[in-house]
């Protein structure tokens, strides 16, 4: 928690300043009225007194109370300032830090587990920071600034308060060692929920396909069940709380006024007057005092949770980075739109064995070389490993003859024009989808749409209402799987970049459109490089150079015609999508 409030700038700290002298200020007016009111008492009794000293002594109890609200006004509003400022701030930095997260780190943490921190934990300490900055400055100060006014007045009095602020404190601690644990599970709960939520919106089409609402009702329930019995359990444990903090406060007055009373009883008569004002002032204070732990009690109901919530936020912003960002803007200067893998092998972080193994090839400029193998041979990943998705285990990928591990990223990923496997559409127009990014040159609206035509999505774009100013839906709910990846398509054609990857992007095209596209593809981009991961043998077999992937080793490489000749691996591909006549004739 301290760490997470060292982010602290010094306007917060100024106006932190500004609330502790306001809240001694505050306190002092408090802990004044009390005074007034033992005059009062002593004046009500004392024969000959006037109803305007009365009156005075009133006045003044009056100003100390509107000046006690005034400073309490000041301080609500400066905190809450305080607070919104942490949060929003916070809220930037780690939103900042998931961006530049890896994929690695990623899947670590969990999307729903990255939203959660991003909101609900932040939300927690910004709650504590409002309440928590205001009460752990005047409790402390209240409790012994009240125990120093009563500390010479009574013993029995005194060791009265000293019991029932033993008794508040046990309870307390007590508490905390029950319920703290229990909060990180919530945290982690909660994780849960939203983990079981998102599954569920977005495979909401395939739940009502198979009748599985029942199922995944009581696979949320489950979990909001988990959730509930804790949350109740910590509830009912605070709830204990309160009854005790009333109780000690009723018993400790009572108390006071008992002895308060057997003392009276026993004192001369000049006395007297004096023991009922100092029994009123002590009762006051000692209400006081036990109110300071109540406000502590308060804090530490809410400490808990916020430490934990902190302890997960800095977890996400003390990461360390698995892709560390190079130095170098720019390639070798007579190299241009070249990829080389170099005795390539590659294993997820949490794997024993590799997925890829030894892959060495040259792709230059103007060059369309292929991917293709059977499913899991590692196709995509080769690629994911050219924009730094995941870093090489072993060997190098050099791009203009640099090793991508060199450049810095954004100068790295203004070099390539990336189509998904997943095609992904944000919420926005077509126009906005179309234009997305920033790679240092403008896309302008004949750039929009001759990326729109070379990727065939002319036909349905200028069908939609709006044309180029239609909206699109988050993820691209509102159009089909084939339009998607046509935009998807057309989105990195506008880029002009040196290098196109296609991972297995024309899957939800038919055969016409693809080969239309291809076509079209292919003169748009005579001087780009091209990378294709395809599962047709349509859509690769006019390509320069094509790599064949089996169990993640490179089993052939050649054109369409060398490995129906010479690889036994992509024969039977071939051979399981076309007839052997097909082949002969193409």
């Amino acid at each position: 928690m301290i760490k997470l409030l060292r982010s602290f700038n010094k306007k917060d700290y100024f106006l932190i300043l500004i609330c502790f002298i306001l809240i001694i200020f505050q306190v002092f007016l408090e802990l004044k009225m009390p005074d007034y009111m033992s005059e009062i008492t002593k004046l009500v009794q004392t024969d000959g007194a006037s109803m305007n000293d009365i009156l005075t002594q009133g006045a003044y109890m009056l100003l100390c109370a509107f000046g006690s609200l005034v400073s309490a006004i000041i301080v609500g509003y400066f905190v809450s300032n305080i607070a919104a400022t942490f949060s929003m701030n916070t809220r930037k930095k780690l939103f900042n830090k998931v961006e530049s997260l890896g994929m690695e780190e990623i899947k670590r943490f969990r999307t729903s587990s990255l939203i959660t921190r991003t909101t609900n934990d932040i939300t927690q300490v910004q709650m504590f920071i409002a309440m928590g900055l205001q009460l752990l400055i005047k409790s402390p100060i209240t409790a012994v600034w009240a125990v120093t006014k009563i500390l010479n007045k009574n013993i029995d009095w005194s060791i009265l308060t000293a019991i029932a602020v033993i008794v508040l404190l046990a309870t307390i601690i007590i508490l905390m060692l029950i319920v703290m644990p229990r909060f990180k599970i919530v945290q982690k709960l909660i994780d849960n929920i939203n983990d079981v939520t998102r599954e569920n919106l977005n495979g909401i089409r395939v739940v009502r396909a198979f009748n599985a609402e029942e199922y995944q009702e009581n696979k949320f329930e489950s979990v909001n069940t988990k959730l509930t019995s804790m949350q109740l359990f910590n509830q009912r444990a605070f709830c204990v709380l309160q009854p005790i903090m009333y109780l000690v406060m009723y018993f400790l007055t009572l108390a006071i006024y008992f002895i308060g009373a057997i003392l009276i009883k026993d004192a001369l008569m000049i006395d007297k007057i004096t023991l009922f004002g100092d029994m009123i002032v002590f009762s006051s204070y000692a209400m006081q005092v036990i109110m300071s732990f109540l406000m502590l009690a308060m804090i530490f109901m809410m400490l808990p949770r916020a430490n934990v919530s902190a302890k997960r936020i800095n977890e996400v912003l003390d990461t360390k980075l698995s892709i560390i960002d190079g130095n170098l803007t720019k390639g070798i200067d007579n190299i241009k739109g070249e990829v080389e893998f170099k005795n390539v092998s590659f294993k997820y972080p949490d794997a024993e064995e590799y997925l890829l193994q030894n892959i060495s090839f040259k792709a230059s400029k103007g060059e369309t070389v292929a991917f293709i193998g059977s499913t899991g041979s590692g196709k995509s990943t080769l690629i994911n490993l050219i924009p730094r998705f995941y870093d090489v285990t072993d060997g190098e990928i050099l791009v203009d003859g640099v090793n991508v591990k060199e450049y810095k990223e954004e100068v790295l990923h203004n070099k390539i024009g990336y189509v998904s496997q997943k095609a992904v559409m944000f919420n926005g127009t077509v126009e906005s989808n179309i234009k997305y990014g920033e790679n240092g040159k403008e896309i302008t609206d004949e750039k929009m749409k001759e990326a729109i035509e070379v990727a065939q999505a002319e036909e349905f774009v200028l069908k939609m209402d709006k044309q180029y100013d239609s909206h699109i839906a988050q993820g691209g709910s509102n159009i089909s799987g084939g339009q998607k990846q046509r935009l998807s398509i057309a989105r990195a054609i506008a880029r002009d970049p040196e290098i196109y990857i296609f991972d297995d992007s024309f899957s939800a095209l038919d055969y016409k459109t693809d080969a239309t596209l291809r076509k079209k593809l292919k003169k748009y981009t005579k001087d780009a490089t091209i990378l294709i991961v395809a599962q047709r043998i349509g859509t690769i077999m006019n390509a320069d150079k094509i790599i064949v992937l089996d169990n993640g080793i490179c089993v052939g490489m050649g054109t369409h015609k060398e490995l129906l000749q010479n690889c036994e691996v992509y024969k039977e591909i071939a051979l399981s999508q076309l007839s052997k006549e097909e082949l002969e004739n193409e």
